[in-house]
């Protein structure tokens, strides 16, 4: 005789199980066997050695759900309902065939009402009316479930896919109310429902004390609660007349999401009701976690696109075929070509071959550094490009002023060879007025190159931040006065006039350096008026600020170099003014220092109509 279990302890039981015509199958709280009779190895075909103590493997995949649902039931059953759930259905053979049976499911207790695991009486079924009628309709449930998860597959935006998901559950369950919990740290929070007051939307409840949480504990994946006690969940006790609810979990990536609600409070709720709230929760999973997905990916090209969009330098995607795709704002204002005549075009300027850079200039004159590089994985190419016109143009006055220096330095320093070879060699032919000549020439050289280093280090000094400038009240009319009174004896051919407002206030600043900025702006003054004329400085109070001008009647600045002539290394190109030397850092040195002391300094026309006007202003003494 075949043996059953050693549990079954009594002999005329043994005997009943044994002889039953029934397959009878017990399993205890995990789904091992724990009673396999005679006819479950008839029915089945595997004996009861081999199954005893395994979770046998008689439940097809697509049937394990309605399984689940039907011990679900059982254990939340009241006294009253029944001992037993009958269902039509299907299990497997051991060859591989499926049988049509009906089962009697029942929770298997012990006298003290302890719970053992669940007993099913296996029966089989060929011309059962009910049979056919219960797989017909499953059938087209099944059916009906496939055509929801094929329409919740195909929405990508995750709020929508969430009611569409508790609306597909309140059809395929007739549950009177329902709704999806989201699971986020250790609470939950309703993000979707159908007929509840819409003022729930968006309520939160602990986490661990839920019905989720029980979930979640247990291991499954669906269950049933009834009871006053179990019906307070998160909200739902609003729901008038809520006498069950059922629940199933859904998983994003192997992690728990969320959790699908089925409220009743009409109608009861049977293992047909469960077995589809498991599966469309589970499948919901799919749709959550393609919407979650899908959203990530467009906040990433959002911030991907947020990022381009801010860049500074000029960014271009290209495709394939080497097609502008993406055209970023810094882009247009770099190449002064708006996105509409960039897109679906080819590149508007030469590229380099990837991985390197290339400078390039356009046609408007602005110059491009450009760089290339590849997405592997999409194949497309990414062009940043950037202005390099400022750094373009110091590069070449960079250039211009060291042949410039050259020049300022070689000048005077052959000049000073030369007179101080004669002078040794022919120190006893020269007469004593020759000898004294060569010496002031010597020195007028000396002091024209202490003056071209003095203009190197403040240049360079200014260019790092490092001018030592103190802001404090002084008499600006003394270091006026002062500065004319040193260049009026420098130049028979130039006169200088000086008009100062009597009551000039005193001024904000640095006396040294605006003695510096003054001294530049009178020597610049003689410079470019070659051929003499007057120079006319100014003083006076102008609102809360004082100003000083020189004027010339020099050969004058071009209007569109009345700010770049500030610039290091640049002098203003239009006319003769290129004659007349120098490395371009007198009016630099002179704007850095004006700004130190806070105040401005700028060029104008004169008002005469020739020669060049500059203006400086500074802040009154309080």
């Amino acid at each position: 005789m075949t043996v059953v279990h050693h549990h079954v302890h009594d002999p005329i039981a043994r005997a009943v199980i044994e002889s039953a015509a029934d397959a009878i199958v017990a399993v205890d709280g995990r789904h091992r066997v724990t009673v396999w009779n005679p006819a479950a190895e008839r029915m089945f075909g595997w004996t009861a050695e081999e199954m005893i103590g395994r979770v046998p493997p008689i439940v097809p995949d697509e049937l394990k759900a309605e399984h689940n649902a039907v011990q679900e039931r059982l254990l939340t059953r009241r006294a009253g309902d029944g001992g037993q759930i009958s269902i039509a259905t299907r299990r497997f053979h051991r060859d591989g065939r499926l049988i049509d049976v009906r089962i009697d499911t029942s929770l298997l207790k012990d006298p003290s009402g302890t719970q053992l695991g669940w007993v099913g009486v296996y029966r089989p079924v060929e011309d059962d009316e009910i049979v056919q009628h219960h797989m017909t309709e499953r059938a087209r449930l099944v059916r009906r479930l496939n055509d929801i998860v094929a329409d919740l597959n195909a929405e990508l935006d995750l709020a929508v896919v969430l009611d569409r998901i508790t609306g597909a559950m309140i059809e395929l369950t007739g549950a009177d109310a329902g709704g999806f919990v989201r699971i986020e740290g250790e609470r939950l929070r309703l993000v979707s429902m159908s007929g509840l007051p819409e003022r729930m939307r968006g309520a939160s409840a602990e986490l661990r004390p839920s019905l989720v949480g029980e979930l979640l504990r247990s291991g499954k994946t669906i269950k049933l609660a009834t009871g006053d006690r179990r019906l307070g969940d998160l909200i739902w006790a609003e729901l008038e007349g809520l006498h069950t609810i059922a629940l199933g979990l859904s998983f994003v990536k192997d992690r728990p999401f969320g959790a699908l609600y089925a409220l009743f409070s009409g109608r009861k709720v049977g293992h047909t009701e469960l077995e589809l709230l498991e599966l469309l929760a589970g499948h919901a999973g799919v749709a959550v976690g393609n919407a979650v997905a899908y959203a990530n990916v467009v906040r990433q090209r959002a911030h991907e696109r947020a990022v381009i969009d801010s860049s500074a330098d000029g960014i271009a995607v290209l495709d394939h075929d080497l097609v502008v795709r993406q055209w970023n704002p810094a882009a247009h204002a770099i190449t002064g070509i708006p996105p509409d005549d960039a897109i679906g075009r080819p590149l508007p300027f030469e590229m380099p071959a990837v991985g390197e850079d290339l400078t390039y200039q356009l046609e408007s004159g602005t110059w491009l550094n450009v760089l290339a590089a590849e997405i592997e994985e999409t194949g497309e190419l990414v062009l940043d490009f950037r202005d390099v016109s400022e750094a373009k143009a110091l590069e070449e006055a960079k250039d211009l002023f060291l042949a410039t220096t050259s020049h300022e330095l070689r000048t005077p320093i052959t000049v000073v060879q030369g007179f101080a070879s004669t002078l040794v060699n022919r120190w006893d032919e020269l007469a004593d007025t020759d000898r004294r000549a060569a010496v002031a020439t010597i020195a007028e050289r000396a002091q024209s190159l202490g003056r071209l280093v003095e203009h190197l280090l403040l240049g360079s000094r200014a260019g790092r931040d490092e001018l030592a400038v103190t802001v404090e009240t002084f008499d600006l009319r003394r270091v006026v006065e002062g500065v004319v009174a040193g260049f009026r004896s420098l130049s028979a051919a130039h006169r200088v006039e000086l008009e100062i407002d009597p009551d000039l206030p005193y001024a904000q600043g640095d006396p040294m350096a605006t003695d510096i900025v003054l001294g530049q702006l009178m020597e610049n003054a003689f410079k470019y008026s070659p051929d003499g004329g007057t120079v006319r400085v100014c003083a006076r109070a102008d609102g809360a600020c004082i100003e000083v001008t020189v004027e010339d009647e020099g050969v004058g600045i071009p209007p569109e170099d009345h700010e770049r002539v500030f610039e290091r290394f640049v002098q203003g190109d239009a006319g003769d003014r290129r004659r007349f030397g120098g490395i371009g850092l007198g009016l630099y040195i002179v704007k850095r220092l004006t700004e130190a002391q806070h105040g401005t300094v700028s060029a104008h026309p004169a008002r005469n109509g020739t020669g060049t006007r500059m203006r400086l202003v500074l802040r009154k003494s309080r």
